[in-house]
């Protein structure tokens, strides 16, 4: 055994962020994404949780037997601070404060609500682009 080589219970302790689609002819998929080919599915969201735990064990405990033993850490979610800044022309920058103004909310306030509403158009466009995709393969 490599020195070098972390016990094994040190993996099985590690938090691996896991995905739960569910499946639309029933049940639901778990996936790790961090642990490449580990996933599992289950009839109840309980089941599936439920084998997801032992898919994940048994996932790392192959891969640390196994010739190279590499196991991924497990990747965590950016943490966003919720800032950030824009360069834009000065007659926009004027537009927006001018807009703004007129709803009688700040310049951030009125900016926030822009991108939140193009991103809600965003998101309708692409499910509506989804769902007329399946449907055309459905005929």
């Amino acid at each position: 055994m490599n020195v070098d080589k972390k016990p094994l219970d040190y993996f099985l302790n590690l938090e691996y962020s896991l995905n739960i689609i569910a499946d639309p002819d029933g049940g639901y998929v778990v996936q790790f994404p961090d642990l490449p080919g580990c996933l599992t599915q289950g009839d109840t969201l309980e089941e599936a949780i439920s084998m997801a735990e032992d898919a994940r064990m048994g996932w790392i405990e192959t891969e640390y037997d196994g010739s190279d033993g590499d196991i991924p850490m497990p990747s965590y979610p950016v943490d966003y601070s919720g800032k950030f800044n824009v360069r834009l022309p000065k007659s926009l920058h004027q537009a927006l404060s001018e807009s703004a103004e007129r709803d009688g909310v700040s310049l951030n306030q009125y900016v926030v609500m822009l991108l939140a509403r193009g991103e809600a158009e965003d998101r309708i466009t692409s499910e509506n682009s989804v769902y007329n995709l399946a449907a055309a393969q459905a005929n």
